[in-house]
């Protein structure tokens, strides 16, 4: 990370009107939770690949429910780190402000993001098969198989699953940020996972400066005005700093 292209983005984060941040797995990793993906996410030898379906959960509800009760224990024991609170702090700074996150942690709304789509929903919440209404629950364990406390019916993890759309509503909130800003940061994601692996595009065509912390390059790296490497735990609190 050179001297210079650090004072040059926390320049432009001084100065910005309007930004948007954009975060993925490398954000949470410094919190120390595992991505749930490939070797790192086997459970009783499923892949994450193979359990966040709607098919697997048509045929086995209770085995999804099992393996997601085993993510929430995971991640029940883990905290926001200072790069999650010190993007709690730029909403705080900023007033038109908005987080995009890949993340299901729940960890930036520990922090303090109120601000903010979630994307790839959120593993704290949970929606009913059958009326769809969504709340929060953060039952560790949670009592397996959980039922609609309104209609008595089946919920499902709050997830977006292979195969499944975002939200419509996430995507057009996202967009109309990302259009809007003049700033956007893209923290620690992987850049190859669309919609997301698009939104630095967005906002650049848009005229916002972009700019890259990840801890190494990215297929977004030739895009963006500016990329620095390393944790952004490091790097991140620095840019908000006197």
């Amino acid at each position: 990370m050179s001297g210079s292209d650090f004072s040059i983005l926390k320049e432009r984060l001084a100065a910005a009107r309007s930004i948007t941040v954009l975060t993925g797995a490398g954000i949470s990793a410094d919190s120390g939770v595992p991505t749930f993906r490939g070797v790192e996410g086997l459970w009783r030898n499923f892949r994450a690949e193979d359990l966040a379906t709607p098919e697997a959960f048509d045929r086995d509800p209770r085995l999804v429910w099992e393996w997601y009760n085993w993510r929430r224990e995971l991640i029940a024991t883990k905290k926001p780190n200072p790069a999650h609170e010190a993007i709690a702090e730029l909403e705080r700074r900023c007033a038109q402000f908005w987080l995009i996150t890949q993340n299901v942690d729940g960890l930036h709304r520990t922090a303090g993001s109120q601000r903010l789509s979630e994307i790839h929903g959120n593993i704290w919440m949970v929606r009913c098969t059958a009326c769809e209404q969504v709340t929060e629950n953060r039952d560790v364990p949670i009592h397996i198989l959980p039922i609609c406390r309104d209609c008595r019916n089946l919920l499902r993890p709050h997830i977006v699953w292979f195969g499944e759309s975002l939200a419509e509503e996430d995507l057009q909130r996202s967009y109309t940020a990302l259009q809007a800003s003049d700033l956007c940061l893209v923290i620690g994601t992987s850049g190859v996972v669309y919609p997301a692996a698009g939104f630095a595009s967005i906002a650049k065509e848009a005229g916002a400066f972009v700019a890259e912390i990840n801890l190494g390059q990215t297929p977004q790296t030739d895009l963006v005005d500016l990329s620095l490497q390393g944790r952004a735990k490091d790097i991140v609190p620095l840019l908000l700093g006197p």
